[in-house]
């Protein structure tokens, strides 16, 4: 299923119905390359204008970064719905012996793994997508520069909504180390975001 081949509309019908995909990881992962986007199209509104050419070498590594994430989160985005397909074969796994249901479990915590690490990922790079928006809302296109604050608002709530994914998948994983790490760098990341939108949307609303 390539979800990319889908039209706005499928995507929002499938996302409502009652099929299990695409889920809230896959959701945050298309508002995530939503923030992505804007945060390019400023930029491309940016480079190329002379107004703005003392700043165009920054704005176009901007662009570049914010490129490569717009594709990370639109693989994402794939992945997740791949990683549930991947959960539903594991449950159907047979367990009728005790080897049977020993190599049912190890492929269960694998595959939970699996499950986190994806929208982790998500959420990882939605952080760097905001980190893009405050590093342009100084410098970008002021005629185009409320898009940096949908950006930067769209991002850390798209890192927030993917770690539901995380959350709901952690408790199950028997790796306590795992856990532990996972949830530092949750809480790093959401105090961390939270600073940098709050700032990023101060400029650009200095800038309107």
């Amino acid at each position: 299923m390539d979800v990319w081949q889908w039209s706005t509309e499928e995507f929002l019908n499938q996302a409502a119905s009652a099929a299990p995909t695409p889920g809230g990881g896959s959701v945050s992962a298309y508002v995530g390359s939503l923030a992505a986007s804007m945060v390019c199209m400023v930029a491309n509104l940016t480079v190329g204008k002379e107004k703005y050419k003392d700043v165009e070498p920054q704005v176009q590594e901007i662009l570049g970064q914010g490129q490569a994430l717009l594709d990370s989160l639109k693989k994402g985005l794939s992945q997740d719905i791949a990683e549930f397909s991947n959960f539903m074969a594991v449950l159907k796994l047979p367990k009728d012996t005790d080897e049977q249901k020993a190599a049912r479990a190890a492929k269960m915590q694998e595959v939970l793994v699996s499950a986190t690490d994806t929208p982790l990922g998500i959420a990882r790079n939605c952080f760097e997508v905001l980190k893009l928006a405050h590093a342009l809302a100084p410098i970008g296109n002021k005629g185009a520069i409320s898009d940096v604050g949908v950006a930067a608002y769209l991002a850390e709530s798209a890192l927030k909504s993917a770690m539901f994914s995380v959350d709901i998948n952690l408790p199950q994983i028997k790796d306590e180390l795992y856990q532990k790490k996972v949830k530092t760098e949750r809480a790093q990341m959401f105090e961390q975001a939270a600073k940098l939108a709050a700032e990023a949307v101060e400029v650009v609303q200095s800038r309107l």
